[in-house]
């Protein structure tokens, strides 16, 4: 939402987070609308969902930072956190959820 405001491109959007254009288009159609809740994942029904003890894990898992997780790049991005999520809780999530979930 906050690319939203920015006036950001749908292109740039939906490269960023490596989705369809069609996607970013739908949000935005959403959050003009209906305003930040709008634009708010409803999820999947019977989607898996990380609970507070497991996004604590998480959080600390990020803390101890890529190397420790087997990756040389400088820093975190959508693919390695949605990664690093299936690897830890067997759980698969839409790089569009990892970017909502953190």
């Amino acid at each position: 939402m906050e690319r939203f405001k920015g006036g950001k491109k749908n292109k740039h959007i939906a490269d960023v987070l490596r989705v369809t254009e069609r996607s970013v288009d739908r949000w935005r159609r959403q959050w003009r609308e209906r305003g930040e809740a709008g634009a708010l994942s409803r999820g999947s029904p019977g989607r898996t969902r990380l609970n507070e003890r497991q996004i604590a894990r998480l959080e600390r898992e990020l803390e101890r930072g890529l190397l420790a997780h087997g990756w040389a790049a400088q820093r975190w991005t959508l693919t390695g956190n949605r990664t690093l999520i299936g690897r830890l809780f067997h759980v698969s999530y839409m790089v569009e959820g990892t970017w909502r979930l953190l």
